[in-house]
């Protein structure tokens, strides 16, 4: 054997590699609706900027006739690549080997690109499809699992993780995609469970099919653990793409500039018209969002979760910024379990990686029930408070109609560290609404006299006008500046620019312990 026989040998062996299971499977992965794990890697990335890493890696199994069973790639292609020009490390499960089951090899390959994704300071992206653990392997499939999960967990607010359902997502490989900062899952052909419906049916007797118990509907909507959910796998890596422009390769970059629409106006004269003055009356806060960011930047996420809170990144004359904004369309903006850790989190993952935070006040308090009462409200409430507490990035808000009671205090004021507040001049800060207040504070004058509902609408507008506004909490530094509402973005221009070279320190420790 000569040089080039060992050269075409060499190209043999790649063309087996890139092969996968074979054509068959990569026919039936087709007619599913889905891509193969390589023309997934080239769809997401640069054209010809990707690198691949270990191709030649192989399972080490021999039980259950595993040493007649070749795994080309180990199931899973890993290695690096560019995306609109900046460095990503990525994996793709292959389900055309083993279905995409992680057994140890798989999982070490996992585990190498992840380590120079940290080392690099680069995004992480996980294309996961796959039918969970590799039983063939035991107890070393299920190590596998956890050498991931620890480096998803120590990379956490090192560099931004993206995890891509594009298949089935099983037992313990739901919980890799569950520690990354953002899961994105497709309709149809993602599902996520910890056990499946089989199981569920076996232990409890429930029937439910795969979509309903772990479909990316269910997990958009009901349970929280996806935060995207798109049409095809084509949309679903254009939202990587989306979501990766937003975002610094690490903690310790700042977010990439963008360049600005010189023709939009940075005065809004149609702000004063896009919001009902009347305070209970509902509007959509996404009118406003797109009102003051630059045009067409704003990009929702969790769109289809707890709707009374609306979040998501945005941009202001270019720079990134993450927006917390309450959503009087739905439970009239109030705060309730569920709202409280979509913020939480979204908060706590713009601090961890130098993102501004713009928050849009117009809220009632946290919902009142018994059933968020009991579920936790008190508990899951305190994450916004802490998270906003122990955020360092500029933090700025924004009151533009009702601000009561402790959600007042929660969402970014003064007291728990925000930069600047602003309020519109309609704002009414109190500690509550002027309704209940009037009810509490003037029962007795109320119920003793001749025209109880005069008196008591004399009460409520009296209340309103010596305390529901916001110019006493102005006078009392709670609130920096009562600005113009068409002079909204000009505000946060300002800021941001003021806010640019903020730095803050907290306490040494070693962490804090949020009330999870």
């Amino acid at each position: 054997m000569d040089i080039f026989d060992r050269i075409n040998e060499l190209y043999d062996k790649r063309r087996q590699v890139e092969l996968g299971g074979g054509d068959d499977k990569i026919q039936k992965q087709r007619e599913k609706g889905k891509m193969t794990a390589r023309e997934r890697m080239e769809y997401l990335l640069d054209n010809g900027s990707f690198v691949e890493l270990n191709p030649f890696m192989e399972h080490r199994t021999h039980d259950f006739g595993m040493n007649n069973k070749p795994a080309p790639g180990e199931g899973v292609v890993t290695g690096y690549g560019k995306i609109a020009g900046r460095d990503v490390y990525l994996f793709a499960q292959d389900f055309t080997v083993f279905g995409g089951a992680l057994g140890e090899m798989h999982a070490k390959k996992i585990a190498a690109v992840m380590d120079l994704a940290a080392k690099n300071g680069t995004p992480f992206i996980g294309l996961n499809d796959s039918g969970g653990a590799r039983i063939q392997e035991g107890v070393a499939s299920l190590d596998g699992y956890g050498h991931i999960f620890y480096r998803n967990s120590i990379y956490s607010g090192v560099i931004p993780q993206i995890s891509v359902i594009m298949g089935p997502s099983a037992g313990g490989a739901v919980y890799s995609p569950a520690i990354t900062d953002f899961v994105i899952m497709v309709e149809e052909t993602s599902q996520m469970f910890i056990t499946g419906p089989k199981v569920i049916e076996t232990v409890t007797g429930e029937k439910i099919s795969s979509e309903d118990l772990g479909g990316a509907s269910v997990h958009n909507t009901k349970s929280g653990n996806a935060h995207l959910k798109a049409k095809n796998e084509e949309q679903a890596l254009d939202y990587v793409k989306k979501l990766i422009s937003y975002l610094p390769n690490n903690f310790e970059e700042k977010t990439p500039i963008v360049p600005v629409d010189e023709d939009q106006d940075d005065y809004l004269p149609n702000l004063t018209d896009l919001i009902p003055f009347d305070p209970i009356r509902p509007y959509d806060v996404r009118v406003i969002i797109e009102e003051v960011v630059d045009r067409h930047s704003f990009f929702e996420i969790h769109p289809d979760f707890a709707k009374n809170i609306v979040v998501g990144f945005a941009r202001i004359k270019g720079q990134t910024v993450g927006l917390v904004c309450n959503q009087p369309k739905y439970l009239a903006g109030g705060l309730d379990i569920d709202s409280s850790d979509k913020a939480s989190r979204f908060i706590r993952f713009c601090d961890c990686f130098n993102i501004p935070l713009i928050t849009f006040e117009d809220v009632t308090g946290f919902f009142p029930g018994i059933k968020q009462e009991h579920g936790g409200i008190i508990r899951h409430g305190a994450k916004i408070l802490y998270a906003y507490s122990e955020a360092t990035v500029p933090k700025i808000t924004v009151i533009t109609r009702k601000a009561y009671g402790g959600a007042y205090v929660a969402l970014n004021s003064k007291s728990i560290g925000a930069d600047l507040v602003y309020a519109w001049p309609n704002a009414e800060i109190a500690v509550m609404g002027p309704e209940g207040a009037a009810n509490i504070i003037f029962a007795k004058e109320i119920n003793e006299s001749m025209h109880p509902e005069q008196t008591r609408q004399e009460k409520i507008q009296e209340y309103r006008e010596k305390f529901a506004n916001p110019y006493v909490a102005a006078s009392l530094g709670m609130v920096d500046d009562v600005i113009d509402p068409r002079e909204t973005r000009q505000a946060l221009i300002r800021s941001l620019d003021m806010l640019k070279n903020k730095k803050e320190e907290r306490p040494r420790k070693k962490h804090g312990n949020i009330p999870l």
